[in-house]
């Protein structure tokens, strides 16, 4: 009973779940979909300490007094901000998704 949790008037077994056409093809598009959001962010995340402390090239002004630095430190809050929205609407049909694969294969 330890892989089965009540839901409702049924109950899901997990272990059955996992072993369905169906979720491994869910879990294999969230992957999909997430692998490159993750790459470019730690490609992003890692560029900033390297260019700040080996090159000069961020050092120069962009904004009056304020060096490119600051504005590539910034733009990070916003690829964040960019990236928790689009994953977010993207949550939503695999929530859809989820719940198909719960109705079909589970609470039959």
């Amino acid at each position: 009973m330890t892989n089965q949790v009540a839901r409702g008037k049924s109950t899901l077994d997990y272990e059955k779940l996992v072993q369905t056409e169906d979720f491994k093809g869910l879990v294999k598009r969230k992957k999909v979909f997430a692998t490159p959001f993750v790459i470019f962010f730690f490609a992003a995340y890692f560029i900033l300490p390297l260019l700040t402390g080996y090159t000069k090239i961020l050092e120069t002004p962009a904004i009056g007094a304020m060096t490119w630095t600051w504005v590539y430190a910034f733009s990070m809050f916003v690829m964040v901000w960019v990236f928790t929205s689009i994953y977010m609407n993207k949550a939503k049909h695999f929530d859809v998704e989820v719940d198909k694969i719960i109705e079909k294969n589970v609470l039959k």
